[in-house]
């Protein structure tokens, strides 16, 4: 046989392998799986971002709390001095006071503070607990549908297998250096060998350079297209 027409066979096997892989790929089990992945792994990123900003919201309220304490032990020790060691004038005393006004500005500010970053933490919580729950069901309805699918799969498979023995079949003859071209040629465009139609390219539908008609018209099998690069078989095409 004719090297272009066994390729020609060959790429018969090879898009009848594409397309039923394309259709496995397709499986309507597969596309649901794969987006309760996506949903699975999206929820745990969530989860994820509420344990960190929770966990930030923990150490600034430790913080918080121990400049307060240090802040209450700082009036009682300016109250208890006060008492010791009246001031010895007018200017003296508003000083004093004035610094211990401060200090309960700012014990204020902070259990302000404190007391929305709890409000803020709580919420979070109440997000884990959604968060979970929407995972544990997702999990729950992601396992049952992929023992559905492997069962889908392992069918499919015995098929794909049979397509693939085609192929390799198929492939048993040609020159290696032809297939390599074919191959190469099939990165970028599909399928690879046409025919002529009209003087034109079946892929692209590309009229034919003037050389090219020649060189077919004096008998050549084949010619590639210059546009789009695929094998225009003339004969068997």
């Amino acid at each position: 046989m004719d090297q272009y027409e066994a390729l020609r066979k060959y790429q018969e096997a090879d898009l009848e392998l594409e397309k039923y892989e394309k259709e496995m790929r397709g499986s309507k089990n597969r596309k649901e799986l794969l987006r309760l992945r996506e949903f699975l792994l999206e929820q745990q990123n969530v989860l994820k971002k509420i344990e960190g900003d929770v966990e930030v919201m923990e150490d600034r309220v430790e913080a918080l709390s121990d400049e307060v304490k240090r802040m209450d032990g700082a009036i009682s020790q300016a109250i208890q001095q006060f008492e010791e060691h009246a001031p010895e004038n007018e200017e003296q005393a508003e000083e004093q006071l004035n610094a211990m006004q401060k200090l309960v500005s700012t014990i204020t500010r902070y259990e302000t503070e404190i007391a929305k970053l709890r409000k803020d933490s709580d919420t979070r919580d109440r997000q884990q607990k959604e968060v979970r729950v929407r995972s544990a069901k997702a999990r729950a309805e992601f396992d049952k549908l992929k023992a559905v699918y492997d069962d889908e799969f392992k069918t499919a498979s015995v098929k794909q297998t049979e397509l693939k023995a085609k192929v390799a079949q198929q492939e048993k003859g040609i020159d290696p250096a032809l297939l390599t071209k074919y191959k190469a040629i099939k990165k970028h465009t599909s399928p690879v060998i046409t025919g002529l139609h009209d003087g034109r390219c079946g892929g692209c539908n590309m009229q034919l350079p003037a050389a090219d008609m020649n060189r077919i018209q004096t008998g050549s099998p084949y010619v590639e297209c210059e546009n789009c690069g695929r094998i225009i078989l003339v004969a068997g095409a």
